[in-house]
C-alpha cells in the first residue's frame, strides 16, 4: 500500500498517514505482524472532533478522526494513522482482533466521541455513567457546570443509577456457574483499602479462586482532557499535576514539552537540568509511596511509616525550591517558574547522604522479608510478548527483562547528558516489579548528584517570546510592546497551528500529551496518554487463578493512581 499520497506533515517529526476506512484494519496488521521490525504495540488510540477546526489546510473534509498510535521498539521509532469519519457514519471495524488492549480505548472514543467499532465485543461507558447523555469530548458538548442546567437527583432518577451500578454477568460474558456449583461474584471496591481509590473490581470467584476480574473505572474521571481544550496553554499546567498526583512535575514536563515543540521553542540548558533534578525527586517521591502502601497491602505495617517520612524530606526540598509541595505545577512553557534558591545544593546534599542507608535498611526490612517474597514471588505474572501486546511501559516492562527506558532510548531535557543504568529483572511477577523500581530509586539519586556536581549557569527560562513576556523596561517605551505584555500576561500566547506528541519516562510508565493548536490562545485537543489506563486494563489477565488476598497484591504491584486511571 503507497500512503505517500496520505503523509502529513507534523512537528513531533512522526510518520503521519491518512487512510480510509475499510483500509486502516489491513495496513495495521500489516505494521504489527509483516512489516520488517514491526510496530508490536499499540501505544495510544484516540478521536479528535474536527468540526470546530479553522486550521483545515492538512486536513480531509470530514467531521471526525480516529488516530492510531504504534511503537516499534526495534526501530525506536512511532507511527500515527488516522482515519477520517464523517458525522452520519460514524463507525469503524475494532481492532480488539490485532491488539487486546484496543478493548478499553475503543471503549474510551466511544464514550467520548460516540464512534463506534464494529466487532468489538462489549462495546459500552467506560468513564462515564451509563446513564450519561452525550459524548463529552465533542465540541457540542459543555464544558463547564454554568453551561448546563441546575443538577437535580430526584427519586426515580436515583433508582435508575442505583440500578445501572447493577453488576449483570451475562452482560459480559461470564457464566454464573457450572451444574455442580454457583460462581460467587464479590465487589471489590470502590470503598477498600487495598484499590487506592475509587477503584472497583468485580471478582468471579469458584470458592476463593479468581476465574475472572471486571474492573469499573470511571469514578475519578474528571475531564481532564475537555479542560486543556478550555483552559489557555499556561493555566492548564496546575491542571497536570493532578493527572498522577504523586508525581508532581512529573506531570508539568511531558505537557511543557509539546508545547514547546509547537512552539519551537528552545530551553535553556540550566532549566533543563533544574527539571531533571526536579523529576528525579519526584519519581523517589512517587516510588516511597508505592515501596511503603504495597508493603502494607500484603500485611506489614512499619514501612509505610518510614517511607512517607522519607518522602517528606523530599517536599522539604520541593517546598523550598518551588514553594509548592505535593503539586508545585512549577514547570513553566520555556523553562522553570524562577530561580534555584540559595542553599538549593545543600538541601539536596544532605538528602543524598541520608537516603541510601535508609533504602539499604528498606531492602532488610521488605525485599528480604520472606513473607513478602511469598506474598509476591510467582504472583501476577506477565511475559514480554504480554506486556507489549497490553501496551505495558515502565517498570512493568522492564521487569520482563525487557531493557527499555525512555530517557535513555528517547533522551529529553538532556538526559542523554546522564550516566545512569536501566534496572531490569527477569521473572515478569510483582515482586520483580518491585526490584525494579527499588533500584531506580538508587538510580534517581545518582543522576540528582550529577544534577548538582554540574550546573549550568545561564538563564532558567527561554527568551523566546512566545514563553517570556518582554522586559518591563520595553513595555515603558513603545506601544507595540505594551500591547504585547498585556495579551501574553492576560490571554497567553497564541502557539502556532500544528500537532505534536511528547512522551517522558514517568513513574509508572510512559505519560505523554498529544497537542493540537489551531492557532489559538488554547489547545484545540488535549489527549493525555495515561500508564495506568494502559496497565489497568491488564487486570483481569493476571489475577486468573490466583486467591482473592493475590488480587490486593497484584493491584500494590501495579502502582497506579486513579487519577491516572479516570483523568
Amino acid at each position: 500500500m503507497d500512503l505517500t499520497a496520505g503523509r502529513q506533515e507534523t512537528e513531533d517529526g512522526i510518520p503521519t498517514y491518512w487512510v480510509a476506512r475499510d483500509q486502516a484494519g489491513g495496513l495495521l496488521r500489516r505494521l504489527k505482524e509483516e512489516v520488517d521490525r514491526p510496530y508490536r504495540m499499540l501505544y495510544d488510540l484516540t478521536a479528535v472532533d474536527e468540526r470546530t477546526r479553522t486550521d483545515r489546510d492538512r486536513l480531509p473534509a470530514k467531521d471526525y478522526t480516529v488516530v492510531y498510535h504504534l511503537l516499534s521498539f526495534e526501530r525506536n521509532e512511532d507511527v500515527r494513522i488516522k482515519v477520517a469519519l464523517d458525522a452520519d457514519s460514524l463507525s469503524i471495524p475494532s481492532v480488539t482482533s490485532i491488539w487486546p488492549a484496543a478493548g478499553w480505548y475503543e471503549r474510551e472514543v466511544w464514550d467520548l466521541f460516540g464512534i463506534r467499532f464494529d466487532g468489538h465485543r462489549n462495546l459500552r461507558r467506560i468513564l462515564m455513567p451509563e446513564t450519561w447523555e452525550g459524548h463529552p469530548l465533542r465540541k457540542d458538548h459543555p464544558a463547564r457546570a454554568t453551561e448546563m442546567g441546575p443538577y437535580t437527583l430526584p427519586d426515580d432518577a436515583q433508582e435508575r443509577e442505583q440500578e445501572a451500578l447493577r453488576f449483570r454477568p451475562e452482560e459480559w460474558g461470564l457464566d454464573t456457574g457450572t451444574e455442580e456449583s454457583d460462581f460467587l461474584f464479590l465487589n471489590l471496591g470502590p470503598q477498600h483499602p487495598g484499590t487506592h481509590g475509587v477503584l472497583r473490581v468485580v471478582l468471579q470467584l469458584d470458592g476463593e479462586t479468581v476465574l475472572d476480574a471486571v474492573p469499573d473505572i470511571g469514578f475519578h474521571h474528571r475531564g481532564a482532557e475537555k479542560m486543556g481544550e478550555r483552559q489557555s496553554w499556561h493555566t492548564f499546567i496546575p491542571y497536570t499535576d493532578r493527572i498522577d498526583y504523586l508525581g508532581g512535575v512529573l506531570n508539568n514536563l511531558p505537557y511543557v514539552l509539546a508545547v514547546e515543540k509547537l512552539g519551537g521553542i528552545e530551553v535553556p540548558e540550566r532549566a533543563q537540568v533544574i527539571r531533571v533534578m526536579l523529576c528525579e525527586l519526584f519519581r523517589i517521591a512517587s516510588h516511597l509511596v508505592w515501596y511503603g502502601t504495597f508493603a502494607q497491602d500484603v500485611g506489614a505495617l512499619s514501612p509505610v511509616f518510614y517511607m512517607f517520612t522519607d518522602r517528606e524530606r523530599i517536599f522539604d526540598i520541593v517546598e523550598a525550591i518551588c514553594g509548592g509541595r505535593m503539586h508545585p505545577s512549577w514547570f513553566r512553557i520555556g523553562g522553570v517558574g524562577q530561580e534555584l534558591p540559595r542553599g538549593w545544593d545543600d538541601l539536596i546534599r544532605d538528602f543524598l547522604a541520608y537516603l541510601p542507608k535508609r533504602l539499604d535498611e528498606y531492602d532488610r526490612l521488605v525485599m528480604r522479608n520472606r513473607i513478602f517474597k511469598a506474598r509476591t514471588k510467582g504472583i501476577g505474572t506477565f511475559d514480554l510478548e504480554q506486556a507489549i501486546e497490553w501496551g505495558q511501559t515502565g517498570p512493568g516492562l522492564r521487569a520482563c527483562g525487557f531493557e527499555w527506558d525512555f530517557r535513555k532510548k528517547r533522551p529529553y531535557s538532556g538526559y542523554e547528558n546522564f550516566d545512569f543504568e536501566i534496572p531490569i529483572a527477569q521473572a515478569g511477577d510483582c515482586y520483580a516489579r518491585s526490584e525494579v523500581r527499588v533500584e531506580e530509586m538508587r538510580q534517581s539519586l545518582r543522576i540528582i548528584r550529577q544534577c548538582v556536581e554540574n550546573m549550568p549557569e545561564g538563564p532558567v527560562k527561554s527568551d523566546h517570546p512566545l514563553a517570556t513576556p518582554p522586559r518591563k523596561p520595553q513595555t515603558m517605551e513603545d506601544i507595540e510592546t505594551l500591547i504585547h505584555h498585556f495579551l501574553g500576561v492576560s490571554w497567553g500566547p497564541v502557539i502556532p497551528a500544528g500537532e505534536a506528541f511528547v512522551g517522558i519516562e514517568a513513574s509508572k510508565g510512559n505519560n505523554g500529551y498529544y497537542l493540537i493548536s489551531d492557532g489559538g490562545v488554547h489547545s484545540y485537543r488535549t489527549r493525555i496518554r495515561a500508564p495506568s489506563f494502559a496497565h489497568m486494563q491488564m487486570l483481569p489477565l493476571i489475577t486468573r487463578g490466583h486467591m482473592v488476598p493475590d488480587v490486593l497484591a497484584i493491584l500494590g504491584a501495579m502502582d497506579f493512581v486513579l487519577a491516572d486511571v479516570d483523568r
